[in-house]
């Protein structure tokens, strides 16, 4: 039989954020699995409807204080909600996030491997590559390709194997410098380009399988054309910063290659 997992140092504080919008269906399903997994939770409403405040106020209530929300008045969309919940661990003593969506495509069963690795490289981000089931929309499925050549050619490497997944482990001290400093998407563009910048910032991605389920409520906010104009300019910038830092990312290539 598997040993239970080892308990988590006072050294590591891990939250688990989930950015809600309006997913009062799913919303309660993955908040039972994440507190299966013993770690603390915080649902940020991103300026959701009547019927999923009402289930967020409920759950709040139901699982406190293991459970705690953090309301938005307006919606700030997807990369606006994860960075609010990044101020509020900050805040909160957390030293790293775990992100994982609201609407149950994410397995949170898998949280307890994803913590393992982050405590044992705290310094890293664990970044989640997608087993898709047969309930994967072809189209989204191949559109993802292209965004996995653009961020391959905007880190000359491919240390990044998935950077769409939502379901991943951030070290909060690099995150909270790299907000500081510099302006990220908001929307759905953000997934994307938090992590290529941080690996610009010389933080290791590490890449963990996890089984994905589209989705548990049939409800997505991917606006095809609005979030693909997005995530196209998004592609854009990143291109540039990438050639403004092209001597570096050649020399950290050569040393990743000696090593």
């Amino acid at each position: 039989m598997p040993s239970d997992p080892a308990p988590m140092s006072s050294a590591f504080r891990p939250l688990v954020v989930i950015p809600v919008y309006d997913h009062e269906h799913a919303i309660a399903t993955m908040v039972e699995g994440v507190l299966a997994s013993d770690v603390p939770c915080l649902l940020v409403d991103d300026g959701s409807g009547v019927a999923c405040a009402a289930e967020l106020d409920r759950l709040s209530v139901l699982h406190a204080p293991r459970v705690r929300l953090l309301r938005l008045s307006e919606n700030q969309g997807k990369g606006g909600a994860v960075l609010a919940g990044f101020r509020w661990a900050g805040a909160n003593a957390h030293t790293h996030v775990l992100q994982i969506d609201a609407d149950g495509q994410h397995d949170p069963a898998d949280i307890p491997a994803f913590l393992a690795m982050s405590q044992a490289h705290p310094d890293d981000v664990v970044c989640g590559v997608p087993l898709y089931d047969d309930s994967v929309p072809k189209g989204r499925l191949y559109g993802r390709y292209l965004t996995h050549v653009w961020v391959w050619i905007n880190t000359l490497s491919f240390a990044i194997r998935d950077s769409m997944c939502g379901f991943r482990v951030y070290p909060l001290p690099p995150v909270l410098q790299l907000i500081d400093e510099e302006t990220i998407g908001r929307r759905m563009d953000f997934d994307v380009e938090v992590l290529v910048r941080l690996f610009w910032r010389r933080i290791v991605v590490r890449n963990l399988p996890t089984r994905v389920t589209y989705p548990l409520d049939g409800v997505s906010h991917f606006d095809v054309w609005r979030d693909n104009v997005r995530i196209s300019r998004m592609h854009a910038r990143l291109f540039f910063g990438m050639v403004r830092r092209l001597p570096r990312l050649l020399a950290r290539r050569a040393v990743d290659r000696a090593a």
